[in-house]
């Protein structure tokens, strides 16, 4: 079976670890070092290495360090992206992150699964993969978690250490472990404005 293929379709799949195109993940993990040890003022330098490493990209692809991947060519921005620090994204599926994504410190996106059968899992290396989806301009929290299989829609906000097992809809505010919808965003979300000469 060719696992590469497998790899970059939208359906989920088992797999075992010994089967896995390893020499692409190294491609992923010297990028994702290069990257990683760049001086903050080496901008030219990343945007370079940001195109390489993932499948699309564009100039508002803005990745902080310590950014870390499993294959890089599964993930894919359509648009402005803010990835902040100590993120981590286990793209054995594709990860498709639409324009306006916001993602905090220390998130963790995972396609990848293990078996729950230990002989399976520590033996034989078997485990399971599904895409992840971010539609447009969702932010992600600091510390959450995102597992496989899930979507998360248009505009909706997911709250600080949240882990997502289930898909979650456009336009809400949704936290917990496991992740739950609690609200609507609303006009009153809103925030005013101060201009520099307005009295506090």
């Amino acid at each position: 079976m060719d696992y590469f293929k497998l790899m970059q379709g939208d359906q989920p799949f088992v797999s075992s670890q010994f089967e896995m195109p390893t020499e692409k993940q190294m491609v992923a993990k010297e990028l994702c070092w290069e990257m990683n040890n760049l001086r903050p003022s080496e901008t030219e330098k990343k945007a370079e290495l940001v195109k390489k490493l993932f499948g699309d990209s564009t100039d508002l692809t803005f990745i902080e360090a310590n950014f870390h991947c499993d294959y890089g060519f599964n993930i894919h921005f359509g648009g402005l992206a803010v990835v902040n620090y100590n993120c981590t994204m286990l793209d054995t599926s594709p990860i498709h992150i639409g324009a306006g994504a916001f993602i905090a410190p220390s998130v963790v996106l995972a396609c990848a699964g293990h078996s729950l059968d230990a002989k399976q899992r520590t033996e034989e290396g078997i485990g399971s993969s599904a895409p992840i989806t971010l539609k447009n301009n969702v932010w992600l929290g600091a510390n959450v978690s995102v597992f496989a299989g899930v979507t998360i829609g248009e505009n909706s906000v997911i709250g600080a250490g949240s882990v997502v097992t289930e898909d979650i809809p456009d336009n809400v505010v949704a936290v917990g472990s496991p992740c739950i919808v609690v609200r609507k965003i609303t006009e009153k979300d809103k925030l005013e404005l101060k201009k520099a000469n307005d009295k506090f």
